[in-house]
């Protein structure tokens, strides 16, 4: 286990997300005109779901008392007259007495039982199968851990979301190229279209969905890191353009707020996570195996993290 604009009148990515919402509360309090806008704006992502959850907590969720949460970050390809997969699935557990946030990569073609469908298949189809609810709770009962709310963002309008904080700076760590466009090893900074391309690239990393999952995640860190920023308030208006058009999440404005008032420190250390397995054909059909031991062993990782 590795702990490893568009312009103003013109759009994790695997996830997202808890970014998104890092994005928006970096703004609070800066000024009715820009209260109003950042609550307009969380009004449009809001979209509550009425699930019965496969893992129950002994008591309510109180963000307020700081209680340890958990996210469910999808990044998805949509297209017309087709809801699209998952392409990216990521869950954050976010402690802020341990001020920190666990990381969790799950790989889409990871085998598990799709929670309503009554099949094992690739996780990612859980969205394709029955959308947000379906995925929260397969990955729940696959985890073992409740799944306290959803962040969902059209991956290509991830591109938005990168330059309307500026870009992002990643530390890449493997030489290679996606069309024409070279990524050179070492420190680099990458504009909406670069940093898709970037976290999309697979077939020329050696670790394959591995590395792939590793540059989504030094993406998302970089539009926290990015998007926290000072500098970022002086364009909260794109930023909140281009999260209105591509994010939708379970959070409320007032559980946006009382985040940013109890969890914001644990943005500042972020310890990524992967799932251990391995790949295997099943009639006809490549999956990634993960065998029960090490299932339990990230389980057991997160339920520390959300202490219980």
């Amino acid at each position: 286990m590795s702990r490893h604009k568009p312009k103003k009148k013109s759009k994790a990515l695997k996830i997202v997300l808890i970014v998104m919402l890092l994005l928006v509360i970096a703004v609070v309090g800066f000024g009715f005109s820009i209260y109003h806008n950042i609550n307009k704006t969380a009004k449009n992502m809001h979209n509550p779901l009425d699930r019965t959850p496969e893992v129950t907590r002994e008591a309510n969720l109180s963000l307020n008392k700081k209680e340890p949460f958990s996210v469910l970050m999808l990044g998805v390809d949509e297209r017309p007259g087709d809801r699209g997969r998952s392409d990216s699935i990521i869950v954050m557990t976010i402690n802020p007495k341990k001020e920190s946030i666990d990381m969790l990569s799950i790989p889409r073609d990871t085998r598990v039982e799709i929670v309503g469908k009554g099949v094992d298949d690739k996780i990612n189809h859980a969205y394709a199968f029955g959308g947000v609810e379906m995925s929260m709770n397969t990955v729940e009962k696959f985890l073992d851990i409740p799944i306290d709310y959803y962040i969902k963002m059209n991956m290509e309008g991830f591109k938005e979301i990168v330059d309307a904080v500026g870009g992002v700076d990643v530390n890449n760590d493997i030489d290679f190229s996606v069309g024409k466009k070279q990524f050179s090893k070492g420190q680099i900074s990458l504009n909406g279209d670069e940093a898709l391309a970037y976290a999309r690239m697979r077939y020329d990393d050696p670790r394959g969905d591995f590395g792939r999952q590793m540059r989504q995640r030094q993406v998302i860190q970089g539009v926290i890191n990015k998007g926290a920023n000072i500098s970022a308030i002086w364009k909260y208006d794109d930023v909140l353009e281009a999260l209105g058009k591509n994010v939708e999440t379970n959070l409320s404005f007032s559980e946006m707020k009382d985040i940013q008032k109890n969890y914001k420190e644990a943005r500042h250390k972020i310890d990524p996570y992967q799932i251990e397995g391995q790949g295997s054909k099943i009639d006809g059909i490549w999956y990634y195996l993960v065998s029960q031991e090490e299932r339990e062993r990230i389980q057991g990782v997160l339920k520390e993290h959300l202490n219980i």
